[in-house]
């Protein structure tokens, strides 16, 4: 293509995700003839219960409990019974309709994950990024606080324009998604914040000092090269966009879907434990990866509080369906090989998918989410192809004919590993 320059200047519109400046209670969206529901109360950043107020749940949390009503301090949390009903869809309170989980759960749950595992997102009204593009380079840069990080973004486009784009880092099988239409943005995650406890890089330039785990540090790289795209890349629609990444990279695909709005189809790829790997029933395939090994691996990846919980995982008031829940409406579409020797992909495939696809089916989005079985091992290239279908039809309105609630040689749903199932709330 031809070379082109440009430069834009993008003011700070705050996003439509969960910043710093949380609400103690969240603000609930206004809904069309619909009474506003009254929210459960949420605490404040830090003031969250710890896992000794938290009852052991050997099985999934019900993703329709809100919080205040999981503690052992809450009304009948002394009870002999309290845990195993709270386990079966017998807790106090639960959510009742799509409208109060829009307007009470779902920012309850954007909140909880922050305070529990990701870190508090940095506020983005706050900062200004300033994008130039020269060809299919644009660099990005970002200011808050009078400082300043910068990093860069490289575009493959397709001759069809305007087209959707998916977002990626680690790199991708690009060709494919060319020829489908899809264009493919990546960049270096690691001049955003490295793989380490290094507090180097574009994000850390900003915001050293916080307690924010690195996934939520590369989840900020990819909305500021969204950012980027929109101000410079008119080849491109804003409003078809992916996000995808593998293994530790897939987990920071994940967070970048659930805490921007703009994703419309979040796609991570072998992520695992701290993605879509359980915290639970953890030992089902690949190496028993454990929120204990994870930690002590990796433990820049997620913020403090999570490291509290080691050893204490079943006091988890979520697991990995919480967060997978919580992206709906949106699209999701998880990849695991069944020859992965590291992650759970049995455990994500019949465990952590039914049980979030409980709440999308709910919610009268089942097919904005989906499972990709594939045969292959861990951030095995084919995974892109085996999930490009499901991309053709969130981002390109195709219709498709692969079955993505096929589970492949894992068979079925452990459906006794989230009992809440028998309780789904009823509309009233």
């Amino acid at each position: 293509m031809p070379s082109t320059k440009c430069a834009a200047l993008i003011g700070a519109v705050a996003l439509p995700l969960m910043a710093l400046a949380i609400p103690t209670a969240p603000a609930p969206a206004p809904a069309a003839a619909a009474p506003r529901a009254e929210c459960a109360p949420v605490p404040s950043a830090g003031s969250y219960p710890t896992w000794q107020k938290l009852p052991l749940q050997t099985t999934l949390p019900d993703p329709w409990l809100p919080l205040a009503y999981t503690t052992t301090d809450s009304e009948g949390g002394d009870s002999p019974t309290f845990a195993a009903d709270v386990m079966a869809g017998k807790g106090k309170n639960r959510i009742q309709t799509p409208e109060e989980w829009y307007q009470c759960r779902q920012p309850e749950l954007l909140q909880m994950l922050q305070e529990y595992q990701y870190g508090y997102y940095p506020d983005h009204s706050q900062e200004t990024v300033k994008a130039t593009r020269s060809g299919n380079t644009v660099s990005i840069e970002v200011t808050a606080g009078g400082k300043t990080g910068k990093f860069s973004a490289t575009l493959a486009l397709p001759s069809t324009r305007p087209a959707p784009v998916v977002i990626n880092i680690g790199g991708m099988s690009n060709q494919p998604y060319l020829a489908a239409g899809i264009a493919v943005v990546g960049f270096d995650y690691t001049s955003v914040a490295p793989d380490s406890n290094a507090k180097t890089g574009a994000f850390w330039s900003l915001y050293n000092g916080r307690d924010i785990g690195v996934l939520t540090a590369w989840a900020w790289g990819f909305h500021r090269v969204l950012d980027a795209l929109n101000a410079t890349v008119p080849e491109i629609d804003s409003n078809r966009v992916g996000v995808t990444g593998c293994s530790r990279l897939g987990k920071a695909a994940l967070a970048a879907g659930l805490l921007d709005k703009r994703i419309t189809l979040t796609m991570p790829m072998s992520s695992g434990v701290q993605g879509l790997g359980p915290y639970r029933y953890h030992g089902l395939s690949g190496q028993d990866e454990t929120l204990e090994n994870s930690k002590s691996g990796a433990g820049w990846w997620t913020d403090s509080t999570l490291g509290t919980f080691v050893n204490h995982a079943e006091n988890l008031p979520y697991d990995a369906h919480t967060i997978a829940a919580a992206i709906a409406p949106r699209a999701l579409v998880i990849d695991q090989g069944t020859g992965d020797a590291f992650t759970n992909s049995k455990g994500t495939a019949v465990i952590v998918y039914p049980a979030a696809k409980q709440v999308y089916d709910w919610l009268g989005v089942p097919d904005q989410i989906a499972m990709s079985v594939r045969g292959g091992g861990h951030c095995d290239m084919s995974g892109f192809n085996s999930v490009l279908p499901f991309a053709q039809k969130i981002l390109l309105n195709q219709t498709i004919t692969k079955d993505y609630n096929d589970l492949g040689s894992y068979g079925s749903p452990m459906t006794t590993t989230f009992p809440w199932a028998t309780a789904v709330p009823q509309a009233i």
